[in-house]
């Protein structure tokens, strides 16, 4: 609590009034110098007593109290003040500030760390002045004495004007770091979201050496879903443009990688991440039909209502040799275009599905020589085998043997049995979770025909009667094979003794043979949800205890997963980083993005003061580097006097206050005017007497 004491008028008459009486005052008191009349003076201070009755002068004295002003000191901890010495050295500039300003009793000091946690909002780049207005929300702008920022200067939320600041008081940059830095740099200026399989797709590159003359060439290394898939050497500075392919549907991560540069703050911005969905344009399926059957109708209601699916489908009546003395213009049926489907365009297939089919002289063994290459190259193949396939006629006694994983016995077994999950087959994605297959009494219908062999290689899934197998899967070369044992499953989709899940079977198992990554059997997926890292393992064997787990920023840790069942096992994580993660189990790597793939707070590391420049000048702020002098001095100045100077900064001194009392005594009573004018008007008519 404060008093100030100060003189106020209470004019007696109008302004007006009064100025016209000073006028003819002066008026006649100029013409009385004129003629050189005695007793002027007295005449001048009478006239002067009166002017001062009118203007009725007081002393008014005020109690005051004032309010605190108010300064917010940013400290800076985002990413890019982890390169070097940068944190530590505006740490103990922050110490020093404290006990700068603490000689300022009239002063509040609000200190903001920025972010608040500083592993994370890397993807919006470094926001101090939302820490600013933040910190200075419940404070009238009158108060504000002004902000400093502890930084390297690369600030993204800078306001473009003094308007915007929000309040009228200098903002003053500590920087922290050197002038003369550089850095080597990797971007990925273009990058689709989506890409369509085996198509392709372009992306840009761009290497920089920042804070170096340019020029040159840097050696960048690719690598997708983990796995090194390429070198190039780039020019510098210079946008290159790339073409890839996608080699599979779903997500697929693309990870660039430049070497070291001459100058390095950090390795941090030396690789870049961008994630491409894969998506199939149209799924092509060539589906060969042997006996006509009631089964067959099964297989092409499924594949015609993927809409994704152009399904090419020849149904053999009868072998060529056959001569029936059907007139040609009867033949409701066109003639099979062998050499076009199994020699020119049988790589354009995805999948080739054989059902029932016999040989019968139709295909001739180099053909089928094409499909076993075919499959061993990354195609798909699919044997669904029936009556008339367990002996010379049936494929596995042509040239596919070398791909088919069985071997029939010759027997073909007519009882009813009811298809049942293998060990193999409660884990496997196809068979796994199918709607009525737990247990030894699985809760579907029975079917009525099982084509007994051997399964010589893959994985069975499901057994028939005596547990010979009925579905079994493999790997071929880059390619994949399936064979059912049955020609029987369209029991089910006739709901025959309640059916079962045929359609859901007959759809993971081509997906599967065309490589659907959310169906593959060892498989490794992470995703981060609400900042929590899960993790997802499938395996058809034993599941590891652990994983590792590779942060953004290199650490590494040990993630424990719990055994499900169906094959998978999981753990959780907290996500308390923005960036890409890396999970491995020795053998397979999967990867989450947590945030903004390629930040923007990591695009540049140099510390510069050219963000704050213009607001610096606009609001009178000073900026001054650390590393030059150390810390500048602190100084208190009023409005209107400049706020920063050669080794010292100003904040400033707004003086805010509200008044609570006020006490005013005349300083001219009227009864002493009236005697002091009286007594000069006597004098002067005295002195005008003699």
């Amino acid at each position: 609590m404060l008093s100030r004491m100060q003189i106020d008028l209470a004019p007696l008459l109008p302004p007006s009034v009064l100025l016209g009486l000073f006028v003819l005052v002066v008026v006649v008191l100029a013409f009385a110098a004129w003629r050189r009349a005695s007793g002027l003076l007295w005449r001048g201070l009478a006239a002067a007593c009166l002017f001062a009755g009118l203007l009725n002068p007081s002393l008014v004295s005020e109690e005051r109290s004032y309010f605190d002003d108010v300064a917010v000191v940013v400290l800076d901890q985002s990413a890019s003040q982890r390169v070097g010495d940068r944190q530590p050295a505006s740490e103990a500039a922050l110490a020093e500030l404290q006990a700068q300003l603490k000689q300022y009793e009239n002063l509040e000091v609000r200190v903001v760390r920025a972010p608040a946690d500083a592993r994370r909002g890397m993807g919006e780049g470094t926001r101090l002045f939302d820490a600013v207005s933040g910190a200075l929300a419940d404070v009238p702008a009158r108060r504000v004495a002004g902000a400093i920022l502890i930084t390297d200067g690369q600030i993204h939320d800078v306001p473009k004007s003094i308007s915007e600041l929000g309040f009228n008081a200098p903002v003053h940059t500590l920087l922290s770091g050197t002038a003369d830095e550089g850095d080597r740099r990797l971007l990925i200026t273009k990058a689709p979201a989506y890409g369509i399989v085996d198509q392709d797709i372009q992306l840009s590159l761009r290497v920089d050496d920042l804070g170096s003359a340019g020029g040159g060439r840097a050696r960048v290394t690719l690598f997708q879903d983990g796995e090194p898939k390429d070198e190039m050497v780039l020019p510098i500075g210079t946008e290159h443009e790339m073409t890839l392919k996608l080699d599979r549907a779903g997500p697929t991560v693309l990870e660039f990688k430049v070497d070291r540069g001459p100058k390095e703050l950090s390795l941090a911005n030396n690789s870049a991440v961008t994630v491409i969905n894969g998506v199939r344009d149209r799924l092509r399926v060539l589906l060969i039909s042997g006996d006509p059957h009631p089964g067959e109708r099964t297989w092409r209601n499924i594949l015609k209502s993927d809409p994704a699916v152009d399904l090419v489908h020849f149904t053999i009546l009868r072998p060529p040799e056959k001569q029936d003395g059907t007139p040609i213009n009867e033949l409701s049926l066109i003639a099979f275009p062998i050499r076009e489907l199994f020699e020119v365009k049988l790589d354009e297939f995805d999948l080739v599905i054989f059902d029932r089919y016999r040989q019968r002289g139709v295909l001739p063994r180099t053909y089928f020589d094409n499909i076993a290459r075919y499959v061993e190259a990354g195609g798909a193949l699919l044997d669904a085998a029936g009556a008339g396939n367990e002996g010379a006629l049936g494929l596995t006694l042509s040239p596919l043997q070398a791909v088919l994983p069985t071997e029939p016995t010759g027997k073909v077994i007519e009882a009813g049995f009811r298809p049942l999950l293998t060990t193999a087959g409660n884990r496997h994605p196809v068979t796994a979770g199918l709607d009525g297959g737990l247990g030894d009494k699985p809760g579907w219908g029975r079917w009525f025909r099982l084509i007994q062999g051997n399964a010589m290689r893959g994985v069975t899934v499901m057994s028939g009667t005596d547990n010979a197998p009925l579905l079994v899967l493999d790997r071929v070369g880059e390619g994949r094979v399936a064979q059912l044992m049955s020609d029987q499953i369209w029991l089910w989709s006739r709901g025959y003794e309640g059916g079962g899940p045929q359609a859901e079977l007959l759809r993971r198992i081509a997906h599967w043979l065309m490589k659907e990554p959310e169906l593959e059997e060892e498989d490794l997926r992470a995703v981060v949800i609400d900042g929590r890292l899960e993790i997802t393992r499938r395996s058809l064997g034993d599941q590891p205890a652990a994983v590792t787990v590779t942060s953004p920023t290199g650490e590494e840790k040990q993630a424990a997963l719990t055994a499900e069942r169906n094959g998978r096992a999981t753990g959780v994580l907290p996500a308390e980083e923005d960036g890409l993660y890396r999970v491995s189990d020795g053998k397979r790597t999967a990867f989450a993005a947590s945030g903004d793939l390629n930040p923007l707070e990591l695009a540049d590391l140099r510390s510069t003061e050219l963000p704050m420049r213009a607001l610096a000048d606009s609001s009178g702020g000073g900026i001054f580097r650390l590393s030059d002098g150390g810390l500048p001095q602190i100084r208190r100045v009023r409005a209107g006097r400049d706020t920063a100077g050669s080794g010292w900064l100003g904040l400033k001194s707004n003086e805010d206050h509200i008044v609570t009392g006020v006490d005013q005594v005349p300083l001219l009573p009227a009864i002493i005017l009236l005697l002091l004018g009286l007594g000069l008007t006597v004098t002067a008519w005295w002195r005008e007497g003699r």
